[in-house]
């Protein structure tokens, strides 16, 4: 995959087309990123009772996740979305980005 949990990506299509944001969580098995600000989603909560506690009911909005396909990884240096490249650098391969050939791998 060449997104990563902490980078910062823009959304390609959908209702939340332009946004950025940064990516907390990232399921590879499915190529799903989940972004912090962006896919909101609404769950309606109802009080529940556990050992004592009792969870506060009410609207919760999360993100949702979004395809690999609908995102687009952001260069640190360039601050443009761009398509990801791979070079070997040492003994690993870093990313890097195909406008500037910057590295983003630190």
């Amino acid at each position: 995959m060449n997104i990563k949990k902490g980078d910062t990506i823009e959304v390609l299509s959908g209702k939340d087309r332009g946004k950025r944001g940064q990516v907390l969580r990232v399921i590879p098995s499915d190529d799903f990123v989940v972004v912090e600000g962006v896919n909101l989603r609404k769950k309606h909560k109802r009080q529940v009772q556990t050992q004592g506690r009792a969870l506060t009911p009410g609207i919760v909005e999360f993100p949702a996740p979004l395809h690999l396909s609908n995102v687009m990884l952001v260069c640190p240096k360039c601050g443009e979305a761009s398509r990801v490249g791979r070079q070997p650098q040492g003994e690993r391969r870093v990313r890097v980005c195909k406008n500037c050939h910057a590295v983003i791998d630190a």
